[in-house]
């Protein structure tokens, strides 16, 4: 007596998931990468955010100490308040990327409508460095000249409306196409291995034997890859959640959830499919962390994909998870539906391929 679909589809995921709870190995080659990536951006972010700046404060008076609040209060410098010495020697130990020098007569120029210099020292290693130098301080003067309001000899009014609500650090912006990455490589990893280890110990003539129905083994092949991979999903949103470093809202967590779900749910397919294709352990470890990467960075997962290079966008526009990250920054970040219908039904369309795709490599596994 055949037994029930339902009972054979649980079977096979119940044994996928406890091999996978079994291989510590395979759920570090899942984990790593994406956090390989977090430690980096993290890096680059608290590099270049904010140069370090030495500021030599060399005027006493009232223009001077203004002048000097201002570039304190720009918010684009990581500022050491020092003398003209110790700036010197910060800048020689690359401690700093530039001094800026507020002179002694600073105040007695301004009072006298002279042309009032600040002297800006800058080391050009890095053109990125010394371009942000060259905006920051000119944008820390324009905010001296408006707090002066009427008695300044420039008249300069600045009027900023922001198109969203809520800022959002660079960091924090990578973290979603980083989770993307981590549900990529984690439904490719799970759901290829289960399929290729079948092969790889030969376990797959047992299953040929067995009366469970090979769409039974198939759906159970990739309901395992999905659990797996939604579930380790949840648990990094949980955890960025709590340090604060997303924060979806209200009804948007169902929308959050949701495309991770189809994300997951692609990953999965996908990864059945290569294993059935590959049928070996090692390589399809290889292959999926390779290919999920590449999927990454060219779906514009590391920088803001409008201001990709048109190229780069034109492919993105291909790649299903454009659509999954674009989806996860509007809900998360801006609590917004902007085109959540076009994502999902991308991302559903994606995740029924992929499936497909990976009955038919099993099937044609199986029927070798």
């Amino acid at each position: 007596m055949r037994r029930l679909p339902l009972r054979a589809i649980w079977a096979v995921v119940k044994k996928d998931l406890g091999v996978w709870l079994r291989q510590p190995a395979n759920i570090a080659a899942t984990i790593l990468p994406p956090l390989a990536f977090l430690l980096i951006q993290a890096l680059g972010v608290g590099a270049v955010g904010r140069s370090p700046v030495a500021l030599v404060v060399q005027d006493n008076g009232q223009h001077g100490a203004q002048i000097a609040r201002s570039i304190e209060q720009a918010n684009v410098f990581r500022l050491s308040v020092v003398d003209a010495t110790r700036a010197l020697t910060l800048l020689r130990q690359l401690d700093v990327v530039a001094i800026i020098t507020v002179p002694a007569a600073f105040s007695q120029e301004v009072d006298a409508r002279q042309p009032a210099p600040i002297d800006v020292t800058v080391n050009n290693l890095n053109l990125d460095f010394t371009s942000d130098i060259r905006r920051a301080v000119p944008d820390a003067i324009t905010q001296y000249y408006q707090v002066q309001g009427g008695g300044s000899p420039i008249q300069i009014s600045v009027n900023e409306h922001d198109l969203r609500a809520r800022d959002v650090q660079f960091f924090q912006y990578e973290v979603l196409p980083t989770i993307v990455l981590l549900l990529m490589i984690s439904g490719l990893v799970s759901g290829g291995l289960a399929t290729a280890r079948e092969w790889d110990t030969r376990t797959v003539k047992e299953l040929l034997l067995s009366p469970t129905a090979r769409g039974a083994l198939i759906a159970g092949k990739v309901l395992a890859g999905f659990v797996t991979t939604f579930g380790l999903g949840v648990l990094v949103l949980a955890l960025t959640f709590a340090l604060g470093w997303v924060q979806p809202q209200g009804v948007y967590w169902l929308s959050t959830l949701g495309v991770m779900a189809l994300v997951a749910l692609f990953a999965a397919g996908l990864g059945v499919a290569i294993g059935a294709l590959v049928q070996r352990v090692q390589t399809v470890i290889g292959v999926a962390i390779l290919g999920a990467i590449y999927l990454f960075f060219l779906s514009g997962g590391v920088g803001v994909l409008a201001f990709e290079p048109e190229w780069l966008q034109n492919i993105a526009a291909y790649i299903p998870l454009t659509y999954g990250v674009h989806a996860l920054e509007m809900a998360v970040f801006y609590s917004s539906a902007d085109q959540l219908g076009r994502d999902v039904a991308v991302l559903a369309a994606s995740a029924l391929v992929a499936i497909g795709l990976g009955v038919v490599a099993m099937r044609r596994g199986i029927a070798r």
